[in-house]
């Protein structure tokens, strides 16, 4: 056992004595340590109710044989967060998720973990760890919301932030406003929708590190809690084959991960945090290879905010391994993956049908014959920038329209619930990337402000930045290289023409080459947002958003 290291022999006696001053027990101690990788708090609704799922699965891993040890992963609400300084600290914590759960790990030598994440940064974060550390590990979240009901239809939380859009737009009232707050989110979990939590919690089932109804159990089902037993007995399973995360994600996995994430209509930071899993594994995805992909992967669900079905949903259609099952069968997935079960991806899913053709439609009457993300490059966006293909609204699919040009998001939203942004245009935000936010922020109050003032199906918004899984519409972020590095965002002025072209995966600045240069000669760097703490730090070390923003290793 690695846990021998800290528990047998006489140099191991002072270990001992602190495991004794813990209430161990001998018994607890001959048997192998399991980390229980908890990120229960009481600030993030995904996260109230993981105390319950944690005590789940410490029984299981004890009734299969391993003494449980709980341990903390924090976490960040990116809706508590949003529009504000706050969301500077949103993606920058998946980075030290991984980090501080590698160190706790490997500090404490234990032989195997459970991680008990649910939200945005902090899947993908564990996710990072796990590859790592690689002992065997298996994911088992929180699950996701119920949808809420309003005036008698399912509703969430981007409904509410495009309620405020309307509130500005004076065609929804203030009491209006007030109902929408008190229903969209009824229950303790993930957002209901298919935005970057729930994403992330359905690929950990495609990459095979999570049990079958991992992404697609409502939190507030009793299932949920069962799931969390199976998963402690399933990680001892693990233990006893010796089976490791780096078994399990692979290169094939993780092109597995992209089709499915095609075929469910993801959030586009699934393009950040894909990227940031596979360099964990010594494969780094040129994100360009999403694209191709895409052309062969039909978009089969239409998951709020792109249409008007929920997790709940989902998880009634036979959830994600239904939706794995339609793409194997047209040779889409590799089916020989294995997985935390020991066994393979196509053991796993074999005779898991589609009990909702409207939910999740066959691959034969797709909603589009492309998936659902799209990576766009250009003049404008030479390394790719990333577009939620699926929910953007047919005309908007190919638009020409004049920039207008913004350098921070609080002045974008002035501007748009100002009446300043009208049809046609282009909103550009830029100097919010990973370096020049710091952090990247999610723009998920403009995109919901244009939805909420009627211009979804005629406006666009390019940032350098990125966007909630809850935005919908011709929102194209990742702009790579971004502003702050004087990439090409850096060099539009008010009025240019920009053409985007989302069938054809293009994103055109309409300047001449000779214009551009000549505007790059005079280009001067902005001085840093941040100088000094954890941001300042961050800032110095991550890489541009095409290549997931992870930190450089200097």
């Amino acid at each position: 056992m690695k846990s021998d290291a800290v528990k047998k022999g006489m140099q191991q006696a002072p270990h001992r004595s602190l495991f004794n001053a813990l209430g161990m027990t001998k018994e607890e101690l001959e048997r192998p340590l399991v980390g229980i990788v908890c990120s229960y708090n009481e600030i993030v609704p995904g996260h109230m109710n993981l105390d319950k799922i944690a005590q789940a699965v410490k029984m299981g891993v004890a009734m299969a044989g391993g003494t449980p040890i709980m341990f903390p992963a924090i976490a960040v609400c990116d809706g508590i967060a949003m529009g504000h300084t706050g969301m500077k600290y949103s993606l920058v914590t998946r980075d030290l998720i991984a980090d501080s759960t590698e160190c706790m790990a490997l500090a404490h030598q234990f032989d195997a973990l459970v991680m008990i994440p649910n939200c945005d940064k902090n899947v993908p974060g564990l996710l990072m760890a796990a590859a790592r550390v690689n002992v065997p590990t298996v994911f088992v979240s929180g699950g996701p919301m119920l949808a809420g009901h309003v005036k008698g239809q399912k509703r969430s939380l981007s409904s509410m932030f495009e309620a405020v859009g309307s509130y500005a737009a004076g065609t929804m009232t203030e009491e209006d406003v007030c109902e929408f707050e008190n229903k969209v989110c009824p229950t303790c979990g993930s957002c209901s929708g298919m935005y970057t939590a729930n994403s992330m919690n359905c690929l950990t089932e495609v990459l095979g590190m999570g049990l079958r109804g991992n992404g697609t159990i409502p939190a507030v089902y009793s299932e949920r809690i069962k799931l969390a037993k199976h998963a402690g007995m399933a990680v001892m399973d693990m233990y006893r084959k010796n089976i490791r995360p780096r078994d399990i994600m692979t290169k094939e996995a993780i092109h597995n991960a992209l089709t499915v994430d095609m075929a469910l209509g993801c959030s586009t930071n699934s393009m950040l945090h894909l990227p940031a899993i596979a360099h964990e594994i010594g494969y780094d995805i040129d994100i360009s290879i999403a694209n191709e992909i895409s052309a062969k992967t039909p978009n089969i669900c239409h998951l709020a905010p792109a249409g008007p079905t929920y997790m709940e949903d989902l998880n009634e259609a036979g959830g994600v391994y239904a939706v794995m099952n339609e793409l194997a069968e047209i040779g889409l997935l590799n089916t020989d993956c294995m997985t935390v079960t020991g066994k393979t991806v196509g053991e796993n899913i074999k005779g898991c049908r589609n009990l909702n053709p409207e939910v999740i439609r066959p691959v034969d009457n797709p909603y589009s014959k492309t998936g659902g993300l799209a990576v766009l490059k250009g003049n404008l966006a030479p390394d790719g920038s990333v577009v939620k293909r699926s929910a953007v609204v047919p005309e908007m699919l190919e638009h020409e329209g004049p920039a207008r040009v913004f350098e921070c998001e609080e002045d974008a939203i002035a501007a748009i619930k100002g009446g300043k942004i009208v049809k046609g245009d282009v909103v550009v935000i830029r100097y919010e990337g990973p370096k020049g936010g710091p952090g990247m922020r999610e723009m998920l109050n403009p995109t919901s402000a244009i939805a909420g003032m009627g211009l979804g199906s005629s406006v666009a918004l390019i940032t350098d930045g990125r966007f909630s899984g809850a935005s919908r519409g011709a929102s194209i972020g990742h702009v790579s290289p971004e502003a702050a590095v004087g990439g090409p965002i850096a060099l539009v002025e008010e009025g240019d023409m920009i053409h985007i072209n989302i069938n054809e995966n293009t994103i055109t600045l309409k300047v001449s080459d000779e214009e551009l240069a000549a505007r790059k000669a005079k280009w001067q760097p902005k001085a840093p947002n941040v100088t000094t703490g954890y941001l300042a730090r961050y800032a110095s070390l991550v890489t541009s958003g095409d290549k997931g923003a992870i930190l450089k290793n200097n």
